[in-house]
């Protein structure tokens, strides 16, 4: 039982310095599943110390899979092979990994035995139907709670492969459905009507897995095998993207963001921003364990509305909380569509930042895919983040430019994420309680 933990943020002066932001979150999740179902032992290293990934790391511990800690942001996996999990009568506990849930579905629907994923409050209200029926269509066996956790994963069914065309993007969904291919006789096939983050598909090349893809379709056959590697796991750009907006919002500022993952399914809020006005500069570019990675500087510069390409929508759904801040802060009018995603992340993040925001005084009008935010003056409050960690975070970097102090309540699941986010943020300049 985590106890409450609520915020206060203020404005100060302008942000200085260089921010290392936590390893990808997305990434770190992939790495601990695909080294547990290779053959070999693989080091991570920049694992993202946050509740969602260790949550995973625990589930996988459970079914039998040796992991070291040799020291903070690094773990050593010691892989069993893709038939090598053991079962066990316990339930896995997922946490608040939405993530975490939705891939391990996948990844067990080909064990020979029972299991049973659980989650926190708020897992336990998101929806799984998305997975669970293109995985039954494979010839999983998943019981639900009307289409919601605990899944009850049914062990010794045969999979085989099927195209799957997704209603709706999701790099979680494809990602389950990559995981079952593993298992499955045949070639699976996932297409997307947008392309979605393509980390698994870069990770199961990079495990020796052989597999076709292009923006919006991935394919795999199975009957293969994984093999160990290791992995370095770049800074996460969604941590990276409150200090971007932060800085880009506080007159003086200039930040600088080392080692960010710059995967361009992932970067929407980069352009997003650039759209705006935003001063972002990419330096030293490289490429880090099949990701893209490169150095972020952001510079103070005035932003102004944008009505936002519904192109983007999909490369930046995580950030969307944030760039609601940005749009309040904005000179202008912000028209966002296309993002009925939001309402069924870790709380409704549309109707959750409208009203945050409306607490502090923007005029913001929802839509059923998005919002239309009237940016000015941003007041100061008292907001729930109703446990989402983006939404807490996002009303932090709000704090920085508002003409009075923003309360935040319920912050404690920011942990799962961005452990350390407080400090990190005080130590560039916010004044965060």
């Amino acid at each position: 039982m985590v106890t409450r933990l609520d915020w206060t943020s203020q404005s100060g002066g302008a942000l200085h310095g260089s921010v290392r932001v936590p390893g990808d979150k997305s990434v770190s999740h992939r790495a601990l599943m695909l080294g547990a179902l290779a053959d070999g032992t693989s080091h991570i290293r920049g694992f993202l110390e946050g509740e969602d990934t260790r949550a995973t790391a625990a589930v996988l511990q459970q079914l039998g899979v040796r992991i070291d800690t040799p020291t903070d942001g690094e773990r050593v996996v010691h892989g069993v092979g893709l038939h090598g999990l053991r079962g066990t009568t316990e339930q896995l506990d997922c946490g608040n990994a939405g993530t975490g849930m939705r891939l391990l579905t996948g990844l067990l629907a080909g064990q020979s035995f029972d299991s049973t994923l659980v989650g926190d409050e708020s897992l336990s209200k998101r929806p799984m139907r998305r997975v669970t029926d293109p995985l039954a269509l494979m010839g999983a066996r998943i019981d639900t709670q009307d289409g919601l956790p605990p899944l009850l994963v049914r062990g010794g069914q045969p999979l085989h492969g099927i195209s799957y065309t997704l209603p709706v993007a999701s790099a979680q969904v494809k990602s389950a459905l990559l995981l079952a291919g593993l298992y499955a006789q045949g070639e699976t096939e996932v297409i997307e009507p947008h392309p979605t983050r393509d980390y698994t598909e870069r990770m199961l090349a990079a495990f020796g897995w052989p597999i076709d893809f292009s923006p919006g379709r991935a394919r795999i056959g199975g009957g293969h095998a994984l093999r160990a590697t290791d992995v370095d796991v770049p800074a996460d750009f969604s941590s990276a993207a409150f200090f971007l907006v932060a800085a880009s919002i506080v007159p003086g500022s200039e930040l600088r963001l080392p080692a960010v993952g710059l995967n361009p399914r992932r970067t929407g809020l980069l352009q997003a921003l650039r759209l705006m006005g935003a001063d972002i500069r990419v330096e030293n570019e490289r490429e880090s364990g099949g990701e893209p990675v490169g150095d972020l500087v952001v510079r103070h510069a005035p932003l102004h509305g944008i009505e936002l390409p519904e192109a983007l929508v999909p490369d930046m759904i995580d950030e969307f909380p944030v760039l609601f801040v940005a749009a309040a802060a904005a000179t202008g009018t912000t028209v966002v569509r296309g993002a009925a995603e939001l309402r069924v992340k870790e709380s409704d993040r549309i109707a959750s930042m409208a009203r945050g925001l409306r607490a502090l005084g923007v005029a913001i009008e929802e839509a059923p895919d998005g919002a239309t935010i009237e940016g000015g003056v941003i007041g100061g409050g008292a907001i729930d983040s109703h446990g989402d960690h983006r939404i807490a975070m996002s009303f932090a970097v709000a704090g920085l430019v508002a003409n009075g102090t923003v309360q935040i309540g319920d912050c404690a699941n920011v942990a799962t994420s961005f452990p350390g986010f407080m400090e990190l943020a005080n130590g560039c300049g916010f004044r965060l309680a």
